[in-house]
């Protein structure tokens, strides 16, 4: 038998102001987790503070001795590779003049330096021709054996000749990525071997961004 209508149970009312506050704070919190301090600054692995990378002494595509000091002042982008390299470097090179193009006015604050891991066959004249062809801003560093050995250390750049055909046609493994320093000369960024030329974009400008 149906219950009579008065005695039929009548349905609860929930204020949706309780919801609404819950869901807002929810909405803070996640806010803050995603600006707050904790939140990674760059895409590249931060290497902040890091002991090594800190310096260099090599000689620039025109025989001028050069160190992290003559760039104060700009973000350097360092790369490790050779002339005669089949892919990697090509690529990246390309990335980087990419990247140049979409910083825009910013990139007349950033220098990007190429690294030779072939000074027997990588030239002052030969780095003179090959770097500036990706972008005319570009600047090739090379050294003696020592001093590449030297610098491939500082760096934890490892490099190893593998016989081609000749001597003369030998290839270079090396590792891959790129070493990004802000303004006051300290190594912040390590950006693996592949990243897009937006990554490093957003991570050249965080960089700027704290000496503005």
């Amino acid at each position: 038998v149906a219950a009579p209508a008065a005695m039929a149970p009548r349905p609860r009312f929930v204020s949706p102001r309780p919801i609404l506050a819950l869901l807002a704070a929810l909405a803070a919190a996640l806010a803050l987790s995603a600006c707050g301090p904790e939140a990674p600054k760059f895409k590249g692995s931060d290497v902040t503070g890091s002991a090594f990378g800190r310096d260099f002494s090599l000689v620039d595509f025109d025989g001028k001795s050069r160190t992290l000091a003559d760039y104060r002042g700009k973000a350097v982008v360092l790369f490790f590779g050779y002339t005669q390299c089949p892919d990697v470097c090509p690529t990246t090179l390309s990335m980087l003049a990419e990247a140049m193009k979409q910083l825009g006015p910013d990139a007349d604050r950033v220098q990007a330096l190429f690294v030779t891991v072939d000074p027997d066959r990588d030239t002052a004249e030969l780095l003179k021709q090959y770097v500036p062809a990706f972008d005319p801003r570009f600047v090739g560093l090379r050294g003696d054996a020592a001093q590449t050995e030297a610098v491939a250390k500082e760096f934890r750049i490892i490099f190893q000749k593998v016989p081609g055909r000749t001597p003369e046609t030998y290839t270079v493994d090396h590792s891959a990525g790129l070493f990004l320093f802000d303004p006051a000369g300290r190594l912040r960024v390590y950006e693996g071997h592949g990243q897009p030329p937006e990554t490093l974009v957003h991570d050249l400008r965080a960089l700027l961004r704290e000496t503005k």
